[in-house]
């Protein structure tokens, strides 16, 4: 078995490349894994992490070996390596979480514990599914509406000192609450057709987006469904009211909505989602797509956990610019462009882990 370790010196607001490489080192000692076993790769730009995965994978495939990728960085860097190893039986991927978000791994543990090298390289594989999506791979959550226009605004916040994932996810919100909010949503769900007037909605695969909101609290990234949550639009007041619940995963209990949610929310489990904009109003994306792909790629598990796959969230902002479809990862910087996005009414669609 080939272990690989890519660290993005981008993500996050400390540098892993200063300190990492030599822990890897040592924990890969007390493993018993020998210098050649085992490589240490820094990603110098957007997609590299993909491109070292994707050739790691090829190469293994080719000596007939095992590959476990493991990022350090955050959700861009993990989805690039996921990227880069998907369609090879041969590789899984885990992660060091080095950046602000993680939430996929909230599902199973705690950031401290993921961050446990000991316990990363005596873990085993795991397989959990994926959403194949209009916009590429996602392990966790699929938004539309609000909250894509939230992920957008949320890399400037993460650059104020001492605010995290949470804090910024919160700061974003206030912003597009300024702005225009909600329009007409055509959605397909394993063939039922709901027109609503939709403020956003959640297409889960894991339980948590946005630094801890528990949009799918009940959600099990392994069982071959979407968990799909539709907020429809309500007035300001009411979206700061809902905010608490939605954060905290009250909104749902028990494999259902609870009553003081139902006004508000639409839920389904489905195979197949899809959506577009019905109102006419500004640009918008062609009708996107997710697809569940039941167990569908290996990943890492943490060795003292039992089933828990060995997973971070990702974040990848999808945005419609000149007809064109464009992906933001770590090493970019978000365009001043993405601020318009709601005068312009775009349906904005972006893919959590």
């Amino acid at each position: 078995m080939r272990t690989l370790f890519l660290l993005n010196p981008t993500a996050g607001k400390a540098d892993c490349t200063r300190t990492l490489p030599q822990q890897i080192n040592v924990a890969a000692a007390r493993a018993g894994l020998a210098p050649e076993e085992y490589a240490i790769q820094v990603t110098n730009h957007a997609g590299h992490a993909r491109e070292l995965a994707n050739a790691a994978a090829q190469q293994a495939r080719q000596s007939g070996e095992e590959l476990r990728v493991f990022t350090a960085g955050g959700d861009g860097t993990f989805n690039e390596a996921l990227t880069g190893i998907y369609g090879y039986a041969n590789a899984a991927v885990g992660c060091l979480p080095f950046g602000s978000g993680n939430d996929f791994l909230r599902t199973f543990g705690t950031k401290e514990e993921f961050l446990d090298l000991d316990a990363q390289l005596a873990g085993g594989p795991v397989s959990i599914d994926l959403m194949q999506t209009s916009l590429g791979l996602s392990a966790t959550i699929c938004a539309a509406g609000l909250d894509a226009q939230v992920a957008y605004g949320i890399p400037k916040f993460r650059r104020i000192p001492l605010c995290g994932g949470e804090m910024a996810y919160v700061l974003s919100i206030v912003e597009q609450l300024c702005g225009h909010i909600g329009r007409r949503v055509e959605y397909t769900i394993d063939g039922e057709t709901l027109d609503v007037d939709c403020l956003m909605c959640a297409i889960c695969n894991g339980r948590t987006y946005g630094g801890g909101f528990y949009a799918a609290p009940e959600a099990q990234p392994d069982d071959g469904w979407l968990d799909v949550y539709i907020i429809r639009k309500v007035s300001r007041v009411t979206i700061a009211k809902l905010l608490g619940m939605y954060k905290s995963g009250k909104h749902f209990q028990n494999g259902q909505l609870v009553r003081a949610a139902e006004p508000y929310f639409i839920y389904r489990r489905a195979k197949q989602v899809s959506l577009r904009a019905a109102d006419g109003a500004g640009r918008s994306l062609p009708r996107q797509t997710v697809n569940a792909h039941p167990r569908s790629r290996s990943l890492y598990r943490y060795s003292r956990w039992q089933g828990a796959s060995f997973c971070q969230s990702l974040l990848l902002s999808a945005l419609q610019r000149r007809g064109r479809h464009r992906v933001q990862t770590e090493h970019e910087k978000p365009e001043e462009e993405t601020a318009f996005l709601s005068k312009k009414k775009a349906v904005s669609f972006s893919l959590y882990g």
